[in-house]
């Protein structure tokens, strides 16, 4: 089903500019929260980490009718506040798109040792890992 987009007229700047700051805010309190658990992974389960791969997946590909929706306004007649808004906002696209990747990047390592991971693994191997030093308590 091939359909035309559904351009948003330029007084929904305000509600757009609005929801981008929103994403980025909490996308950015996401990252901070998964890179604290870095050093200790199997404080996470894995229904938690599959969940986040798949809502920042999710929101990447969401992420693509942001920007054609801001380069849309950009090809009409703006204001200058409203120029220099829209191209503020598609640093915010760009950030978040940055940020999404470091998160998927981050939860697909943050993956290979979750508390499920963890459990599978028999006493021999879980001491080997620690006394190799590819675990920490």
């Amino acid at each position: 089903m091939n359909q035309s987009p559904h351009w948003r007229p330029i007084s929904d700047l305000p509600v757009v500019a609005s929801l981008l700051e929103i994403m980025l805010y909490e996308d950015e309190g996401q990252y901070r929260t998964l890179r604290e658990c870095r050093p200790r992974p199997y404080v996470l389960d894995d229904e938690t980490v599959e969940r986040v791969i798949q809502d920042f997946t999710d929101q990447k590909a969401d992420l693509s009718l942001f920007r054609q929706q801001l380069s849309h306004w950009l090809e009409g007649d703006l204001s200058a506040s409203e120029q220099r808004e829209v191209e503020r906002l598609q640093g915010c696209v760009a950030k978040l798109r940055e940020l999404a990747e470091s998160v998927l990047s981050l939860a697909e390592e943050l993956k290979q040792g979750t508390i499920e991971r963890v459990l599978s693994k028999g006493d021999g191997e879980l001491g080997l890992e620690f006394l190799l030093g590819k675990r920490k308590l």
